[in-house]
């Protein structure tokens, strides 16, 4: 009988995670609806989204159209369900690879002395331009596409990863057990990958968050602007972009899609709070 109790506590690890912290548990469930809701897309009653429809064009919403129209006749509602894949799929490739590219970084920085100083001037250099700023600096040497989009979006948020990373680094690199790897005659890539780089995954984690509603929220401004996902493919920046002219007389143009982008801002940052609660040793502290 003992044998099962550790088998039953870790069962009972995810169910502690979503019932002592609300936050993963409301965030990480508002966002897993907008995938869902992105990915099944086709099947909630939408329709083309690039479909013109001049005669029923600013339509108001009604049980036809239900989020109205826009100045082409085209189908708010199935543009808003369908932006949504752009930002979700912007928002998670970034801090996908804003992350790996500044974990990299940030290790050898906070590891290799010799680099150190050279690594991190870059990376001050280019946090000196404000990442809205930069990103639309780099998209202005290129066309408008999302891949275009994502990359000019992480280059401007490598930085703060590898500064992040770079701090846990430089304070487990005089740890003990460190010094003891050193001594056992272990190489400086053995220590970084199997000592130092686990402990910075916590961090990592939750700062990976708020790249993500971060990049969001930057492809928006992009798209709205005319810089960044080009105008073929729906996205809740220029879906937004379209009614701004009308904003006085047809505000739900862009009420519908800042709605959306707004609570999938808000789950982001509500699951990055909540993991940065759970994953704190000092909070979760057994009394």
């Amino acid at each position: 009988m003992p044998d099962l109790f550790p088998a039953r506590k870790k069962r009972g690890r995810l169910a502690q995670l979503f019932s002592r912290h609300a936050a993963v548990a409301i965030g990480g469930g508002i966002l897993l609806l907008l995938i869902l809701m992105a990915i099944f897309a086709p099947l909630l009653f939408t329709v083309d989204p690039t479909a013109l429809a001049i005669s029923q064009r600013l339509r108001a919403p009604s049980a036809l159209h239900w989020f109205g129209t826009d100045m082409q006749g085209r189908d708010l509602y199935s543009r808003v369900i369908y932006g949504a894949r752009i930002s979700l799929i912007t928002g998670f490739s970034v801090a996908l690879l804003a992350s790996a590219i500044g974990l990299l970084i940030g290790m050898v920085a906070g590891f290799v002395r010799m680099l150190d100083g050279v690594l991190m001037r870059a990376m001050d250099s280019v946090m000196s331009i404000p990442s809205v700023l930069l990103a639309i600096a780099l998209m202005a040497m290129t066309r408008g596409s999302v891949i275009n989009v994502i990359v000019a979006i992480t280059v401007a948020e490598i930085p703060r990863v590898a500064r992040l990373v770079r701090s846990v680094a430089l304070s487990l690199r005089e740890q003990p057990y460190v010094d003891g790897a050193i001594a056992s005659g272990s190489g400086t890539a053995r220590i970084i990958f199997r000592h130092i780089m686990p402990n910075t995954f916590a961090p990592l984690i939750v700062q990976a968050t708020y790249i993500c509603a971060s990049a969001m929220i930057t492809e928006s401004i992009l798209s709205f602007i005319g810089a960044g996902t080009p105008p073929s493919i729906p996205s809740w920046g220029n879906i937004m972009a379209d009614g701004r002219m009308l904003w006085q007389a047809k505000f739900y143009i862009i009420a519908f899609p800042a709605a959306f982008l707004s609570l999938t801002v808000l789950a982001v940052n509500l699951l990055g709070d909540g993991l940065r609660d759970a994953l704190d040793p000092r909070l979760n502290k057994e009394k």
